[in-house]
């Protein structure tokens, strides 16, 4: 073996707990890369394998009521593939186990084609119990998300009001959709309160009233052709009928959830762990650049017995090469565990045939190679120094530093500083780019905790905001067809009703400045109470007399300003156009909106006085007797209890945002204790010598580690201020790189959570501390000051 790799292994052996703390944070690096990529990878191949096997649509439209016969003519666009019509309608569910109704989206399942296997566009995949049959009974399978949050089986019997009429419903199996993998009202997860029930196509025409009529289109575009081209002629085909507009699968809601939860995978993939491999190639310039100060004498002997400046060079690159390999090897292990983790996470909310972990080969080389090269790149100053140092000048030890009176010293106070505290100051100020390192090392594991950790936070806010501030009602009721607005009189009289306030929401079209957006409009009622349009920092906004308020998400989109004149079309109805002006722009978190006071909103629209949605306040204590009143009325299309879907909304979020938090936290420990550790074991390598003369001339064990250990301190107080501000910084940068056209994620982070990562990463940072005070009280006087330094 040649003397250098005896050399490496020794000094591998000798720095073994610095190598493992370096090693540690490299790891921690690769796996987040490689663990989240993978995740993303598995979740891509599971999501294409799914839509390609059960053939998702390319397009899909929603009408009020089409007539059958435009199938051919929808199948003659050019560059369409195939067409699928079905009747789609929300109802409320009556189940045992919840006081509350629940919603279901009734869909029309062709039994002829089930039972043939010969399924068209948006097939289900059979995941419990058999296919609906023909008879007396009307029977149903349901998604198997709701069925699993519910408890349901097949077997299972409910009742469900369809188009007014009280239907029991015979549960026979479970299934999953292409089209609905996130089945969700609004974006929210809602697995407890929303559901998708397919029944015979001809039972649920009958139930609705849709003989000879569809109300959802799905159409398959052929390879090559332009989706544009077929959503451009579908809408001028059914644009007589009441349109909402065709959109591609790319805006098909429970395809834009999972494509947007993709992308920020990708996002989380790339940002934090190019961190952590930052802080590790900081840490290896520090701790390789320490070897060739202290090594000197070694270098010397090893040029001067013909090892050349590349040689030696080298062996400093294979000791930052194995000590990355080690971090590569234990962060693909550790990716494993990272990715299983997030993918059973995500196994829950998203419904796929298959979901299996997959790692790319390129991701094992990307890692390695990004790995290798960041501690190429942090052993590249200790390298120059090899080059440069002559053997007869490494013979004799490094010049001592010039020193000079320090800021602290040229202040006019600076003697009312104590010995102790001006040696401290006096290190930081005269090593100003080691202490910069370090400080910014901690204040990185400072900020990363925080940046997985505002998510509570902000989830936190937009639930205060979206339920407590926007909807201070406590259920909002949805009606079969518009109904006049003296139903508030009748749904006051229902039991435990306190008060009731009409409302309109409409599908609308926004034209400004050429461009267009799909919104939806709500009228409210002058000094609405129980459903406002609420600006994020002005709190709620009174609805002018006249003229229309946007939301920000929607004026930045069509480019609006106040003053303006934008055009408004309505997209069912009577699909009026109108221009109206813009008065008021307002902050809001959710979707593409627009503001109006009802009577002008109706004067708008030109279709009547009518309403069919009401926000109520429930007196709690009748909440009981109120729900089974609702279950009675045949008007009432779904319900939304907002009590329910906010302890569904909580348990899910918390849950999955708090598995991804306390990842985060760890690393951000892992991190705080290998930059704490390896900047006090630098730091006391090279002051062993100061430190046992001070032991010498009568100091304590404890006073001589206060002056090793205050330094650290030192930086540590400096890294809390500079983590907050950096974690800050990064949690405004991912929600600018993971910004959604449907949500406005706001940036809130709580005092208690700046509080959280300071105490952690302080409490890290005396854990290593305290490693370290061990090896000052074990320091050997007389080795250490046989030293020539």
């Amino acid at each position: 073996m040649k003397a250098l790799h005896i050399k490496l292994w020794r000094d591998l052996r000798r720095l073994r707990a610095q190598v493992a703390t370096i090693a540690l944070v490299v790891a921690i690096g690769v796996a987040g890369f490689v663990g989240m990529f993978s995740v993303h990878a598995s979740l891509e191949r599971s999501r294409d394998a799914f839509y390609r096997d059960n053939r998702l649509a390319d397009v899909f439209a929603s009408v009020k009521r089409a007539p059958l016969h435009l199938r051919d003519r929808l199948a003659a666009i050019d560059g369409v593939a195939d067409v699928r019509l079905d009747v789609v309608f929300d109802a409320q569910i009556a189940l045992a186990d919840a006081d509350a109704p629940v919603t279901g989206r009734f869909m029309g399942l062709d039994l002829a084609q089930v039972h043939a296997r010969r399924q068209g566009l948006n097939a289900l995949t059979l995941r419990a119990g058999r296919w609906p049959e023909r008879g007396q009974a009307l029977e149903a399978v349901v998604n198997d998300r709701f069925a699993t949050a519910r408890g349901l089986r097949p077997g299972d019997r409910v009742d469900a009001v369809l188009n007014g009429k009280l239907e029991r419903v015979h549960v026979v199996g479970t299934a999953i959709s292409p089209e609905y993998v996130f089945a969700t009202r609004g974006g929210a997860p809602d697995d407890k309160t929303f559901g998708i029930w397919w029944i015979d196509a001809e039972r649920m025409r009958d139930a609705f009233d849709m003989q000879g009529a569809f109300n959802q289109v799905s159409m398959r575009v052929d390879t090559g052709a332009s989706s544009d081209a077929v959503i451009a002629a579908a809408d001028r085909l059914l644009g007589a009928y009441g349109t909402l507009g065709a959109v591609g699968r790319e805006r098909q809601l429970s395809a834009k959830i999972v494509a947007d939860e993709l992308a920020q995978l990708r996002v989380m993939g790339t940002v934090l762990p190019a961190i952590f491999l930052a802080v590790a190639m900081f840490i290896l310039n520090v701790v390789i650049s320490r070897q060739v100060a202290t090594q000197r004498s070694q270098i010397a002997a090893l040029k001067a017995l013909g090892y050349g400046d590349g040689a030696i060079a080298w062996h400093y690159i294979q000791l930052a090469q194995v000590i990355a390999g080690c971090g590569v090897l234990a962060g693909l292990g550790l990716s494993v565990w990272i990715g299983q983790l997030m993918l059973g996470l995500y196994d829950e909310v998203f419904r796929f045939n298959r979901l299996a972990y997959f790692t790319a080969p390129w991701l094992v080389a990307a890692s390695a190679l990004i790995a290798g090269s960041a501690a190429a790149l942090g052993t590249w100053n200790a390298i120059r120094a090899v080059v440069r140092l002559k053997p007869a000048q490494a013979m004799q030890p490094p010049a001592p530093p010039r020193y000079r009176r320090t800021l602290i010293e040229r202040l006019a106070g600076h003697r009312r500083v104590r010995t102790g505290a001006l040696m401290v100051i006096r290190n930081v100020e005269r090593r100003p780019l080691r202490a910069a390192f370090t400080v910014t090392g901690i204040a990185m594991a400072v900020a990363l905790q925080i940046s997985g950790a505002f998510w509570l936070d902000a989830i936190a806010h937009i639930m205060d905001v979206q339920f407590r501030q926007v909807q201070q009602g406590d259920v909002l009721i949805h009606f079969h067809q518009p109904v006049p607005r003296t139903v508030t009189r009748e749904l006051r009289r229902l039991p435990g009703v306190i008060d009731a306030e009409p409302y309109r929401s409409e599908p609308v079209r926004v034209l400004a400045r050429g461009r267009t957006e799909d919104a939806v409009l709500l009228g409210l009622e002058d000094n609405a109470r129980l459903m406002r349009a609420v600006d994020d920092s002005r709190g709620a906004v009174p609805m002018p007399a006249h003229g229309l308020v946007l939301s920000s998400l929607l004026a930045r989109a069509i480019g609006a300003r106040v003053g303006d004149r934008v055009t408004v079309e309505f997209r069912l109805w009577h699909q009026t156009l109108a221009e109206v002006e813009v008065v008021d722009v307002v902050h809001t978190l959710m979707g593409m909106q627009a503001f109006m006071r009802l009577d002008a909103m109706n004067v708008l629209a030109r279709d009547g006085d009518g309403v069919a949605e009401a926000a109520l306040q429930v007196d709690p204590v009748a909440l009981p007797a109120f729900w089974e009143a609702v279950k009675r009325a045949p008007a009432i299309n779904s319900v939304f209890d907002k009590a329910g879907a906010m302890a569904s909304f909580r348990q899910t979020t918390s849950r999955n945002m708090g598995v991804f938090s306390g990842i985060l936290t760890l690393f951000a420990i892992a991190m705080a204790v290998g930059i704490v550790y390896n900047a006090a074991r630098i730091t006391l390598s090279e002051r062993a010598w100061e430190l046992a003369s001070l032991r010498v001339l009568g100091m304590t064990r404890a006073e001589v580690s206060v002056l090793l250990l205050a330094e650290l301190g030192a930086e540590l107080l400096l890294a809390l201020p500079a983590g907050a501000a950096v974690g800050w910084a990064l949690a405004h940068l991912l929600m600018r790189l993971m910004s959604s056209d449907s949500i406005d994620f706001p940036v809130v982070i709580e005092p208690s959570t700046y509080a959280t990562a300071a105490l952690t990463v302080l409490a890290a940072g005396a854990a290593s501390a305290l490693l370290v005070r061990r090896q000052i009280d074990r320091l050997d006087l007389v080795a250490v000051l046989k030293v020539r330094e």
